[in-house]
């Protein structure tokens, strides 16, 4: 089956290729190869016409009373607010299991005072499902970065451990 490349639109075969090992480190190839299948842990749909959408990463997943939060979507439905600049999404412990919880830095030379938490949860709640809508709004001058300049989710997961529930 061939499937159709970016340049001159021409099919190319399927690549099976996938890596063989984790080099010392049974726990996590059990984790990962399962019946010779490599779970990358990305969450995905495949549309009618074959193309692969990857969506999320199922560790980002918020489960909030049962219900599957999407970090990403709740990160693009954000960047729609006039005064993000940037924002990161992660899971923080609640007593429905896990609440969305928003990292926010601010768009430079704002007219007026920056929002509030509870202006920006209204904004959201405007715009989203109710059991989506973050608890949490957090606001820094900067989010924290790896060094590819990609948002350190980590540092953040651990931020929220000292927010306690």
């Amino acid at each position: 089956m061939d499937v159709v490349s970016g340049e001159m639109g021409r099919g190319v075969p399927w690549d099976d290729v996938t890596m063989g090992e984790y080099l010392k480190d049974e726990e996590t190839m059990a984790k990962t190869i399962k019946d010779g299948w490599f779970f990358t842990g990305d969450v995905g749909v495949m549309h009618c016409d074959s193309y692969l959408e990857i969506k999320d990463r199922s560790k980002d997943v918020i489960i909030s009373g049962g219900e599957n939060i999407s970090n990403v979507e709740v990160e693009s439905l954000m960047y729609g607010h006039p005064t993000v600049n940037e924002e990161a999404v992660v899971a923080r412990p609640d007593d429905f299991g896990e609440t969305a919880c928003a990292f926010v830095g601010m768009r430079a030379g704002l007219a007026g005072p920056p929002p509030t938490e509870a202006e920006v949860i209204a904004w959201c709640r405007e715009k989203m499902p109710h059991f989506i809508v973050r608890k949490t709004v957090v606001f820094l001058p900067e989010l924290p970065k790896t060094s590819p300049g990609k948002i350190h989710e980590y540092v953040l997961r651990n931020t929220t451990k000292k927010l306690g529930r």
